[in-house]
């Protein structure tokens, strides 16, 4: 058996796997709140302890950078050690994955129904692969093809200075800079990004604020859900709320027409993290491929390539799973 996780600062997803049934079928499988933990040791004791089973290696796809087999997760007091959980449970081998470059690894072997198809493209075999992940933070990665197999890399591209292409884009980075200085994708791609749009169009005076808009962000911690859910509202959708994502949905596709053009990903890019999957259908909207595309000269390029929304929400423990099987 081999251990797979996906580790968060709000959840951890522990998982047992063999090799005869592969990464799509664990033998067994928890959630753990992170917080209550002082430790990923303290988990995988628990998780073992009610699931016992030999286990011969792992893999942890974590939050934050991995330097030397080392990783301080975002958002937790924790420091995770692939040498030391090694050591202590006497495993041949322990792997630590940044979190999208886990996720990466899951696109070798997604299947059918953990994607959506925004765009087919004309896939070159061998192709690099691009891999944009807005959730909390925005993530990129991408994968290469060695001659044999795909192979992974993770990057910090999520952190690359915010580039404005519209009127809009440039009013919102004129305005984050005066309050935050420098601008990068994720303050306006990504979950921490989509409050940052809200108060922009609020304040520029796009529309005003609901009183039930209001009442509901003053009620949360995280207001993106809401902001969200207020956009998406099949009844009566808000209108600053519907501005802000549909500025989201352009800024996206413009970073990843970005990475597809960095990196040649003339495989495909492949588009993660917990956002997407939620605002699917603003996303086949044409303003997304439309941002996709819009590159000058290599537009034609562009349209070549396919665009794939990643539906498991479980792409980062597949991946982990993946990459200790392998």
């Amino acid at each position: 058996m081999i251990l797979a996780g996906d580790i968060g600062g709000t959840k951890t997803i522990l998982a047992l796997f063999s090799r005869t049934a592969g990464a799509h079928m664990p033998a067994a499988e928890a959630i753990f709140p992170s917080a209550g933990y002082a430790s990923l040791e303290a988990i995988i004791q628990e998780f073992l302890a009610a699931n016992p089973a030999p286990v011969e290696s792992a893999c942890f796809g974590v939050a934050g950078p991995v330097v030397a087999g080392r990783a301080s997760i975002t958002n937790l007091p924790w420091v995770i050690d692939a040498a030391a959980i090694r050591e202590g449970m006497g495993l041949g081998s322990v792997h630590l994955l940044n979190d999208l470059e886990s996720i990466a690894n899951a696109v070798r072997i997604l299947e059918g129904d953990d994607v959506a198809t925004l765009n087919v493209g004309m896939p070159v075999p061998g192709g690099t692969l691009g891999v944009i992940a807005p959730g909390t933070g925005l993530g990129e990665a991408f994968l290469t093809w060695d001659g044999a197999h795909y192979r992974a890399y993770p990057s910090e591209g999520g952190h690359a200075s915010f580039a404005p292409n519209t009127p809009d884009e440039i009013a919102l980075l004129r305005y984050l800079q005066t309050k935050i200085g420098h601008v990068s994708y994720e303050r306006v791609c990504s979950g921490m990004g989509i409050p940052n749009i809200y108060a922009y169009l609020r304040d520029a005076g796009f529309a005003g604020e609901t009183p039930e808009v209001a009442v509901a962000l003053a009620a949360v911690a995280d207001p993106t859900p809401v902001i969200v859910r207020f956009a998406l509202d099949p009844a009566a959708p808000c209108p600053l709320c519907a501005a802000t994502v549909d500025l989201f949905v352009g800024i996206l596709g413009a970073e990843a027409g970005n990475l597809a053009l960095k990196i040649l990903a003339t495989g495909g890019v492949y588009i993660g993290g917990g956002i997407p999957p939620r605002i699917l259908p603003q996303l086949r909207h044409p303003r997304f491929l439309a941002a996709f595309r819009e590159k000058g000269r290599f537009r034609a390029l562009l349209g070549a390539v396919p665009v794939h929304v990643i539906l498991n929400p479980k792409a980062a423990l597949l991946g982990a799973a993946s990459f200790a099987l392998a």
